[in-house]
């Protein structure tokens, strides 16, 4: 354990951030899959779910979680896939 008051709050302060993270990156999966399984089962609410994945992809971008790249091929990638449905 850090010694350093600054170090002891940086810990903290890391953990928390780690959390919110990984919480940030459980969602994204999940939008996707939910988005990928409604594609490939033809549902009805398929373009609802594409547009939360969607949403949920530009919000990890803007978070710094994913880079903008990364985000724009995901985006694409979900959007080609629900017109070839």
């Amino acid at each position: 354990m850090a010694n350093i008051k600054s170090a002891k709050k940086r810990v903290k302060v890391n953990r928390k951030k780690a959390a919110n993270n990984k919480a940030r990156n459980s969602a994204l999966k999940t939008a996707i899959k939910k988005a990928n399984a409604a594609i490939e089962a033809n549902a009805d609410n398929k373009e609802e779910a594409v547009k939360a994945a969607v949403k949920k992809i530009d919000q990890a971008a803007s978070h710094n979680l994913i880079h903008k790249n990364c985000a724009a091929r995901k985006k694409s990638d979900l959007t080609s896939k629900l017109n070839k449905a």
